[in-house]
C-alpha cells in the first residue's frame, strides 16, 4: 500500500536576492519613457539658447545625455530612438532657423549628421554594456540561488527535508505563486509530496494549470515532478535553465540519500549473514567435541562387552555430567547473546551479597578451575548490591572460564572487590596468562572476536560479550587491561537502585 505525505506551508514574499518587486510593465512603455527623456532635457536646454544659433554644437554634446541615460535604462532599441528624438529635438528647438526641420547652412547640417551617428553608436554601445551587465548580474544571481541549494541540500539526509528545500528554493528564486514537488513512489519508498505557496499572489478563484512542469529524472528512471505556477505566462531562458538545474540537482540528492540507505542496508545484511556464518561454524564446533564426549561414554556404559566396575562407572558418569554443563552453558550464552541483541536483557534486581554470588559461581566451576589456585579478596561486608543474582554469577563464570583457558596451569586466578565511590563497586578478575596486544584489548568484548586462534582455544567467542551486556544492562562498565604479571577484567556496578542504596530502601520511603 502506499504511502502519501503532504504538507503546506506558507511563505509571506520572500526576496532575498531580489529587493525589488517585479511590475508587468505594459508594452512600448520604455519608448515612450525615451521620448518623454528627450522632451524633458529639451525644455532644460531651451533658456540655453542664444538668439545667435551658436550654441547648438555644445548642445549636441549635452544632448548625448538622454541617448545614455535611456540605453542603460531600457537597451538598445529605445536608446536609438532617444538618439533619434534628440536629432530631431536640437534641429527644431537649436538650429536656425528655429521651429522647423529645414537647414540653411552646410556646416549645421553636417554637424546634425554626425550628431546623429555619434548618438546612435553610443547608444548602442551603452546598450550592449548595460545588456552584458544585465546578464552578468542574473548569472550572478543564478550561480548564488545555485550555491545556496547546493550546499543546503548537501547537509540534508532524509527525502521529505530535500524536496521541502527544493521547493522553497525554487518558489524564492522564480517568485512563483506556487510549487508542487511530487515524488511517485518505487519499491521500499513511499510517495511524497510537498506544496509551497506565497500567499501573497495566490488568488483563491483563480485555479489554472501550472505554467511549467519540469520532470525529474534519474539515470534509473522517472522519479517525479516539479510543478510552478506563476502570473507570467512564460519563464525566461534563464529561469527554465537555472530551474532545470534545481531539478537536476535535486535528483542527485535524492540518489545519494537512497544510495546511502541501500548501502545501510547492504552493510546490516552483510554484517547479519557474517554473523550467522560465524555463529553456525562456532556452534558445530563447540557442540561435536561434547557430543562426542557424551555419545562414548554413554554407549561405553551400555556395552554388554566390558564389566564396568563403579569407580569407572562413576568417571564416565561424571564425564557425561561435564559435557552436559558445557553444553548447557554454550546454550546459555546462544539466548542470553539472543536476548541482548533483541533489547531484551532486562535484569530482575535485588539486593545481593557479591560473596555469595561468586561462591555459587566458583562451585559451579570446581571441575574447570581444579588446576589452577584461586585467591579470593571480596569481603562479605560490601553493600550489599541492587543486581539480577544469575546474570552476575554468569559473569563471573564467564571472567573466570575465560582466565582457565587463557593461564597456565598451576598459575593463579586472583579475584577482588573494592568499593571505588560511595554508589559503585569495582571488581577484578586478574590471571597469569599472556599479555594482549592494545588493538585486541578495544575489540575483545566484539562477538565471535579471538586473541588466540580457534583451534587452539575451545569456546563460541560470546563469553566476553555477554558479560559486557550484562554489566551495562546493569548500569556499570567493563574494561580489559594487561598488568604487570598477566592480563586482568574489571567491571563496575553501581550499589544504588533508583536513586537509593541499600542503607535506605524504597519501600521505606514514607510517601
Amino acid at each position: 500500500m502506499e504511502q502519501v505525505y503532504a504538507r503546506e506551508v506558507i511563505i509571506i514574499r520572500m526576496m532575498r536576492m531580489f529587493p525589488f518587486t517585479k511590475i508587468n510593465k505594459p508594452p512600448g512603455l520604455e519608448y515612450l519613457l525615451s521620448i518623454l527623456m528627450t522632451a524633458v532635457f529639451t525644455v532644460i536646454f531651451i533658456p540655453l539658447r542664444s538668439e545667435s544659433g551658436q550654441d547648438h554644437t555644445v548642445l549636441s554634446l549635452l544632448y548625448l545625455l538622454p541617448v545614455v541615460i535611456c540605453s542603460l535604462l531600457w537597451g538598445l532599441w529605445p536608446g536609438a530612438l532617444a538618439a533619434v528624438t534628440s536629432f530631431l529635438a536640437l534641429n527644431y528647438f537649436f538650429v536656425p532657423p528655429y521651429y522647423t526641420l529645414v537647414v540653411h547652412r552646410t556646416q549645421d547640417l553636417l554637424v546634425l549628421i554626425v550628431f546623429l551617428g555619434v548618438s546612435i553608436t553610443i547608444g548602442q554601445l551603452v546598450g550592449r554594456v548595460s545588456k552584458s551587465l544585465a546578464e552578468a548580474t542574473a548569472r550572478e544571481h543564478e550561480a548564488i540561488h545555485l550555491y545556496e541549494l547546493i550546499m543546503l541540500l548537501a547537509g540534508l539526509q532524509d527525502e521529505q527535508e530535500i524536496i521541502s528545500a527544493l521547493a522553497e528554493q525554487t518558489l524564492i528564486t522564480l517568485h512563483a505563486q506556487r510549487v508542487d514537488i511530487v515524488i511517485e513512489a518505487s519499491n521500499e519508498v513511499p510517495a511524497r509530496h510537498v506544496r509551497l505557496e506565497d500567499r501573497s499572489q495566490i488568488n483563491p478563484e483563480a485555479e489554472h494549470a501550472p505554467m511549467m512542469i519540469i520532470p525529474l529524472q534519474s539515470m534509473r528512471g522517472f522519479m517525479g515532478e516539479i510543478k510552478v505556477w506563476r502570473e507570467d505566462s512564460k519563464l525566461g531562458t534563464s529561469e527554465e535553465r537555472l530551474l532545470n538545474t534545481f531539478a537536476s540537482q535535486g535528483v542527485l540528492a535524492l540518489e545519494r540519500v537512497r544510495l546511502s540507505q541501500a548501502a545501510s542496508r547492504a552493510r546490516l545484511l552483510e554484517e547479519s549473514d557474517r554473523f550467522k556464518s560465524s555463529l553456525l561454524s562456532s556452534v558445530s564446533h563447540e557442540l561435536r567435541t561434547p557430543l562426542a564426549t557424551i555419545k562414548a561414554a554413554v554407549t561405553s556404559l551400555r556395552s554388554e562387552t566390558v564389566e564396568w566396575d563403579s569407580e569407572g562407572r562413576k568417571d564416565l558418569l561424571a564425564a557425561v555430567e561435564e559435557e552436559t554443563d558445557h553444553l548447557n552453558q554454550l546454550v546459555g550464552n546462544l539466548l542470553n547473546m539472543s536476548r541482548i541483541e533483541a533489547g531484551a536483557m532486562k535484569p530482575e534486581r535485588s539486593w545481593n551479597s557479591l560473596a555469595e554470588i561468586l561462591s555459587s559461581a566458583l562451585d559451579r566451576m570446581k571441575t574447570k578451575i581444579e588446576k589452577h589456585h584461586v585467591e579470593i579478596d571480596v569481603s562479605s561486608d560490601l553493600p550489599l548490591l541492587p543486581v539480577d543474582y544469575f546474570q552476575i554469577e554468569q559473569v563471573f563464570i564467564n571472567l573466570i572460564s575465560n582466565s582457565v583457558k587463557y593461564s597456565p596451569e598451576g598459575t593463579t586466578i586472583r579475584l577482588h572487590a573494592f568499593q571505588t565511590r560511595r554508589d559503585m563497586l569495582q571488581v577484578r578478575v586478574s590471571n597469569q596468562g599472556p599479555q594482549v596486544p592494545q588493538d585486541d584489548l578495544e575489540r575483545i568484548f566484539d562477538k565471535f572476536h579471538r586473541v588466540t586462534a580457534a583451534d587452539k582455544v575451545t569456546g563460541a567467542g560470546l563469553g566476553l560479550s555477554i558479560c559486557k551486556g550484562i554489566v551495562e544492562a546493569h548500569g556499570g562498565h567493563i574494561w580489559a587491561e594487561n598488568i604487570e604479571l598477566g592480563f586482568a577484567f574489571n567491571f563496575t556496578l553501581p550499589l544504588t537502585w533508583e536513586g537509593f542504596s541499600h542503607d535506605i530502601k524504597p519501600e521505606l520511603i514514607d510517601e
